[in-house]
Order: structure tokens, then sequence, then C-alpha cells
């Protein structure tokens, strides 16, 4: 019950998902550093995910990967995957048993999929967003989300979302989610216009604490 978009930007890469059932993004984002993206979704198996970042950090071949875990995995007729490495396009997955109408969509640093969708149009809508949007990468992917759940999302209410991106410093550099609500992406909206302003400052106080800026709260003398 899921619809997920992966991307890649330069040496950054982000993910952003939404689904009918809660705390989407705790299962389905997967990212590693230097590595790439990828999700697992439909029913969901966060393993895999983890095993295609493994495959990727081995190798670097997105579509190997994909083939690799894929071909070793149980049960995965009922999986969704999609993955995408630091060069080419992405790669996507849908098992016999994914849930309801089901589609994917690649390009050239991109992919998406989703399954219980209102049409298979749906992750083309998403690539088309995001190729058109403008702004920092958690904005474009952000838009493309909006764009999606206007182009009518899935079969039944969106109820969670989140994204985030994996930076060169070696870790999430934005990961944000909402868990549970009636409007999660609206929600999500609002997370970011908080976090985006203090992003560079967060990444700073990990890289050169001695140089990062206040905190700004009491107590911070």
């Amino acid at each position: 019950m899921t619809f997920s978009l992966v991307v890649r930007d330069g040496e950054r890469f982000g993910v952003a998902a939404a689904s009918s059932s809660p705390a989407v993004a705790a299962r389905v984002v997967h990212l590693r550093p230097g590595a790439g993206a990828a999700t697992s979704q439909n029913i969901t198996d966060p393993r895999l995910g983890t095993a295609l970042l493994e495959r990727l950090a081995a190798h670097g071949d997105a579509e190997r990967a994909l083939r690799e875990v894929t071909e070793e995995s149980a049960d995965i007729a009922y999986r969704q995957l999609t993955v995408l490495g630091r060069t080419g396009p992405g790669y996507a997955y849908s098992g016999s048993h994914t849930l309801g109408r089901h589609a994917s969509a690649t390009a050239d640093g991109a992919v998406a999929a989703g399954n219980m969708l209102c049409g298979e149009h749906l992750p083309g809508v998403l690539l088309d967003a995001y190729a058109t949007a403008t702004g920092e990468l958690e904005e474009r992917l952000l838009t493309a989300m909006r764009a999606a759940v206007a182009a009518g999302g899935e079969e039944g209410p969106v109820h969670s979302a989140g994204l985030a991106v994996v930076a060169d410093v070696g870790w999430r550099v934005t990961d944000l989610r909402v868990d549970w609500a009636e409007d999660p992406v609206d929600r999500l909206g609002d997370l970011l216009d908080v976090w985006l302003p203090q992003r560079d400052d967060y990444v700073r106080r990990g890289l050169d604490p001695a140089a990062s800026p206040s905190y700004g709260v009491p107590g911070n003398l």
C-alpha cells in the first residue's frame, strides 16, 4: 500500500514514500552513502532493502543487485523493490502477488513504483514532477509526492509519508517522517519548512563542532 520515488542528485541520494499504512518510511526507505538507495515495499520485508544496498556497495551494479536479490530471496512474489546506484537508471521489480493496481517507471538517476494505486500512471507522475521541480533535493522530492497525491495517489487514503536524503558526509542529512495523519504529505511539507533552513548547520556540527553555530536555545551559554 505504498508509492515511492528514489533519485540520485550528484553524490546525494533521496527517497520519498507515502502509504495508507502507518510509519511507511521506517520500513520502506533504504539509503547508503556512496552506494545508492532502494525501497522494499508491498508486503514489506525491510531486509531486502538492506540486501540491495549491500550488493550495491560490493559491486555497484544496480541491475545486477536487483537480479541477485530477487533470485535468492524466499517469497519474492510478494515483494515490490526499487534500486538505484551511483550511475545509470533505476530498476524495479514487482512480484506476481503485488497488491492491486501496481506499476513502476524508471529514468536515468531515478525510479518510482507503487501498489494499490488509483492508476498505473502514478509512477510516471512522480518522475515527471520531480524532473520539472526546482529547489533543494528535498523540495523536489516533496513536489513529486504532492503531484502524485493530486493525481489520485492510492486507492485509499494516504496516512503516512517520509523523505530522506543521504550525502557524502556519511549520514542522512535529512530524515523526516509523518507516521500517521489525515494529510501526511502536507504535514511533511510543514516539517521540511522547519528543517531545511537548519540542515546545513547540523551537518557542520557533525563535521566541525568548534566552528558550528549556536543552538540558540535557553541554557546554551
